[in-house]
């Protein structure tokens, strides 16, 4: 029996197997770098390890202090989670040679999946139909569309879509150069781009007894950047014939490798609905919840009764219903996916299921993946989930750095996600639309002037509402003026309005009052922090309720200040600005020409180009890492490099100078 369990992990994960070991009577010990020594998994655990550092080089990856944690506080056993060292074979070994228990597959099993290249060798030999792979040096135009991808690793990392032949040398080198930064292993593989097709994947659970489960499909076609962002469970669309096929498969491939524990067999699935296999994980997979959901299940504990030596029953339990997951991330679509940093003051998503890594008071930093939560519904009917899933994270407050909520919201609302029609390119066709400046002409407007509203509510508690508005009189007045510049996006909403004996009148809005039978209209403004001094996080900041009629209609903004930020709440949505100052900085400028980090991270490439040389617009300079992710950063134009402020392993913080490009010869 397992009493005491470390998770080698971090964050959402971390939490979630504490979750299931505490009502299992399992004591958890948590591991933790300098930057998550306040993170909410070390908080909740029984007891936690130090790990010296940030970088998950120097703290998550190292496999012998992990060790030395379990024994140092007689763990019994040891959970990797996903990512990090979850599918590597010698810390397996390492776990299991110092006489604790592995919670994960045979690192035999590991090993023979951990290579995509000789993974495909073994499931062509158990009979799992492949995608055949292409010789780089003999590839033609024919063949294009063609995927560059890395052997080792995952998560979108070392893979490349070629569409032109010329462009294939340089992206076999960035993928190599990339995945041996990201798994220290540069071999990288090509196959065909398949067009049109769709990420379907089977969760296996396989005993130490010879049984093998396969529960249902998962639809993971809504990627970006190769990286999942919404997940379902059952995949919605597919002939019986084809569940059959896969779940043959998936179960063929368990066996070909003595596969124990929980697994993920992924396929991809043609327009004309023939299915290949892609890869093996051999760990649990952050979408695991939508497979939980319908089957009943807690999978979680299910690894742990397995490392035990329990046996499974002979059937898994039959699904029911339909379940959905989205991952929220701290980043911003419209600005090519970048990662946020800074505060998340607030995260509130009522009515799902929410896995979440930070609390509302924590810091998102630069070293890990971006991911806040995952936010799960569950319903009978496909239909009932996805518009429970849209509701609830448009109705969130999530009050922080800028995240992907809204493009989340348009896309489980978009006619062809609804319809079940989707395919790994959904997000990259949609992103205009997806990310798009609201057409409600309205909605931003009326946040801003709920925003001044309560800006002005907040006032001291002694004036008069309006006192607190500015005032009126007998002959015609100033209106009072707020501006705010919204986020992301940045554009500027100056509202004017001001109070006369006829009630408020604000400038661009016909028919916006406040309602007469309630004078006290923001009765309770809260604690706001003033401007220019930061909320103490997740507790200072109470919201302001504003109550206005709109053509007749009644409708409530809670407005939340934090220093010059403020948050708007609507059952409608959320939106977020910036209080912009009346008399602007005139120093606050920039040299023209120059490169500036878009976020902290670490340079790790630069392009072989030297201060003189002339570059072309989108000319790659340098590559920054942030968050797992790799970010390309170009010439923001033609002319000459005139200083080049950039080494591998510099770390910037966002604003940094890298470079300058002068216009011209």
């Amino acid at each position: 029996m397992i009493r005491s369990l470390l998770v080698a992990n971090r964050a959402e994960i971390a939490r979630r197997i504490a979750r299931t070991c505490r009502d299992l009577g399992i004591a958890t010990v948590a591991v933790h770098s300098d930057a998550d020594a306040d993170a909410p998994h070390a908080r909740e655990a029984d007891s936690a390890v130090r790990l010296p550092g940030d970088a998950p080089a120097d703290t998550y990856l190292r496999g012998d202090l992990l060790v030395q944690a379990a024994l140092a506080t007689g763990a019994d056993a040891v959970h990797p989670g996903y990512g990090f060292l979850s599918e590597h074979a010698d810390f397996a070994r390492a776990v299991r040679g110092a006489g604790l228990v592995w919670v994960g597959p045979p690192p035999e099993a590991m090993e023979a999946m951990a290579s995509k290249t000789r993974a495909k060798e073994i499931m062509r030999k158990a009979g799992v139909p492949l995608l055949d792979p292409l010789d780089p040096a003999e590839v033609t135009v024919g063949d294009l569309p063609v995927l560059v991808k890395a052997a080792a690793g995952g998560g979108g990392r070392g893979m490349r879509v070629v569409r032109e032949l010329a462009a294939l040398p340089a992206e076999l080198d960035s993928a190599r150069a990339e995945a041996a930064s990201a798994f220290g292993d540069g071999e990288i593989f090509v196959e065909p781009y398949m067009e049109g097709a769709r990420h379907v994947e089977v969760q296996v659970l396989a005993d130490t007894h010879g049984t093998v489960w396969t529960l249902g499909t998962r639809d993971c076609s809504l990627q970006r950047r190769h990286q999942k962002v919404i997940e379902e469970a059952p995949a919605p669309g597919l002939d019986e014939e084809l569940r059959r096929t896969l779940a043959e498969s998936a179960a063929n491939a368990a066996r070909a490798i003595g596969y124990e524990g929980a697994g993920t067999v992924e396929f991809l699935v043609s327009p004309s609905g023939r299915a290949y296999f892609l890869e093996m994980n051999t760990r649990l997979q952050v979408e695991h919840p939508v497979t939980e959901e319908i089957h009943g299940l807690d999978l979680v504990a299910l690894q742990l009764r397995i490392a035990e030596g329990e046996r499974l029953d002979a059937e898994p339990p039959a699904p029911r219903g339909h379940a959905i997951e989205a991952r929220l991330y701290a980043e911003d679509p419209a600005r090519d996916w970048r990662p946020q940093t800074g505060i998340l003051h607030r995260l509130e998503i009522p009515g799902l299921r929410v896995d979440s890594g930070p609390d509302g008071g924590d810091a998102i930093g630069v070293h890990y993946d971006p991911m806040l939560a995952k936010v799960i519904a569950v319903a009978p009917t496909r239909a009932e989930a996805v518009r429970r899933l849209a509701h609830g994270l448009e109705r969130a407050r999530i009050h922080g750095p800028v995240t992907n909520r809204e493009l989340l919201v348009r896309a489980l609302r978009h006619p062809e996600f609804e319809a079940g029609r989707m395919d790994t390119g959904f997000l990259e066709r949609h992103l205009p639309e997806l990310t798009a400046p609201s057409d409600d002409d309205e909605a931003a407007p009326l946040a801003a002037l709920a925003a001044a509203l309560a800006d002005a509510a907040r006032r001291p508690a002694t004036a008069t509402v309006a006192g607190r508005l500015g005032g009126w009189r007998n002959v015609p007045s100033q209106s009072q003026l707020r501006s705010y510049r919204a986020e992301p996006g940045g554009i500027e909403h100056e509202v004017r309005y001001r109070l006369t004996r006829d009630g408020m009148l604000a400038e661009g809005f016909s028919d916006v009052r406040l309602p007469a039978a309630e004078p006290g209209w923001a009765a309770e403004p809260g604690r706001g922090a003033e401007p220019g001094r930061d909320a103490e996080p997740g507790r200072d900041a109470e919201p302001a309720r504003v109550v206005l009629v709109v053509a007749g209609v009644r409708r409530t903004f809670e407005v939340t200040a934090y220093g010059d930020r403020r948050y708007v709440d609507t059952p409608r949505g959320g939106h977020v600005f910036t209080a912009l100052p009346r008399f602007p900085d005139p120093t606050a400028r920039t040299e023209p020409g120059s490169l500036l980090a878009p976020m902290p991270g670490t340079v790790v490439r630069v392009a072989e180009v030297a201060v003189g040389d002339r570059v072309e617009a989108g000319q790659p300079l340098l590559w920054l890492e942030a968050m797992k992710m790799e970010h390309r950063v170009t010439a923001p134009a033609a002319g000459v490099l005139t200083a080049l402020h950039a080494a591998p392993g510099r770390q910037v913080e966002v604003g940094a100078l890298l470079a300058v490009v002068a216009a011209g010869e």
